[in-house]
């Protein structure tokens, strides 16, 4: 058990750091405690299993306090980033929308990015076509003043955040592990580039290793800080297809680029534009689309497909008709918050959820 941290931004970086606590924990906290987190660490683990959507599970993580939060403070400074939550002059307005905003962000270089930015994503396995578009798409946007978001991975990724530095333009990675990490590890002198044109960012603690949820939750970021989606390149299983997701649910404007009608690393955007998505062939659509004010709808569900095995835990909370949203499933099954609604989005990509006007999802 570690000490109360008297500073609310290391409150927020040791609850965030706790397992099974989200940003739903943290605002269930706040309104049982009158917004003092301190009182919320200090109390006993019955007084907050009381409140309702913690728990006795969590309550005892929480009582805990098993998380050296200092230590993480000075490591953040010993590496050169930095620490920043709601209330910081540069935290984002994008996130407001978000039921589940990052409790904190680590952050690598100069700044976050402003209103004016565009996320270009797609496959890791992408056509030397795809990893061309990205780079001139993103080197135009960049030219013109807009932010490029990614994710720092291999394929598209890399192809956006090398075009907007062609540009001398500013490109920011968010990541789906701990800021100290770099994943692959081919993308350190990218990286290196990067820090003084924008940065890295992540809201995983150091040490964090990827795996397969946390790309997902980290999805709903990118598709957060910027006012467009622009897909390019990937098959209808593709991670793309749940930050398009958090896009249509934003509101933000989707954009998809066409290919090969027999080719897999196309399927997804295919599927994407038979689904609403703008179609876009070059920069001028995209910037069409962005001085347009213009509602994306939710995109309807490809068809459905057969679950998988890893699928199992995440289904079984569904049985007999019950109905759920992030903040349930994630106490039904022991995880985050941010981790549930990834999972959500991506069972519903999938086709076997459904969800129900009042937001709630069921088995398709």
């Amino acid at each position: 058990m570690f000490p109360i941290p008297a500073d609310p931004l290391a409150q927020r970086l040791l609850l965030n750091a706790l397992p099974g606590v989200g940003p739903a924990t943290v605002r269930r906290l706040r309104d049982a405690f009158g917004g003092d987190l301190a009182a919320a660490l200090r109390a006993r683990p019955a007084e907050l299993a009381r409140i309702k959507g913690v728990g006795t599970r969590l309550a005892a993580t929480i009582a805990a306090r098993d998380f050296d939060w200092a230590a993480e403070l000075a490591r953040v400074e010993a590496l050169g980033f930095r620490v920043v939550a709601d209330g910081a002059p540069d935290w984002p307005l994008a996130f407001a929308p978000l039921w589940d905003p990052p409790l904190v962000l680590y952050a690598e270089g100069a700044t976050l990015p402003g209103e004016r930015a565009v996320a270009i994503i797609g496959s890791r396995h992408c056509t030397a076509y795809g990893a061309g578009l990205a780079r001139r798409f993103a080197r135009d946007l960049a030219a013109a003043g807009w932010w490029i978001v990614s994710g720092l991975a291999r394929g598209i990724d890399t192809a956006a955040h090398e075009g907007a530095l062609d540009a001398d333009g500013q490109t920011v990675a968010v990541l789906g592990h701990g800021l100290d990490l770099t994943y692959p590890p081919e993308g350190r002198a990218l990286r290196a580039r990067m820090r003084e044109r924008g940065g890295v960012l992540s809201e995983f603690p150091l040490g964090r290793p990827a795996d397969r949820q946390s790309f997902p939750q980290r999805n709903r970021i990118v598709a957060a800080l910027v006012r467009a989606v622009v897909v390019i390149e990937t098959d209808v299983d593709g991670g793309s297809l749940i930050t398009a997701r958090f896009a249509g649910d934003l509101g933000k404007t989707l954009c998809a680029v066409p290919g090969r009608v027999d080719s897999p690393a196309s399927r997804g955007c295919h599927a994407l534009l038979r689904d609403g998505a703008t179609l876009v062939t070059g920069v001028d659509d995209i910037l069409r689309e962005l001085g347009e004010a213009r509602d994306q709808a939710a995109l309807p569900l490809p068809s459905p497909t057969a679950p998988a095995p890893e699928h199992a835990r995440w289904l079984r909370p569904f049985a007999g008709g019950t109905a759920h949203d992030a903040e349930s499933l994630a106490e039904a099954t022991h995880c985050a918050p941010a981790e549930a609604a990834a999972m959500l989005a991506l069972l519903e990509i999938r086709g076997l959820l459904l969800r129900r006007p009042d937001g709630r999802h069921e088995a398709g």
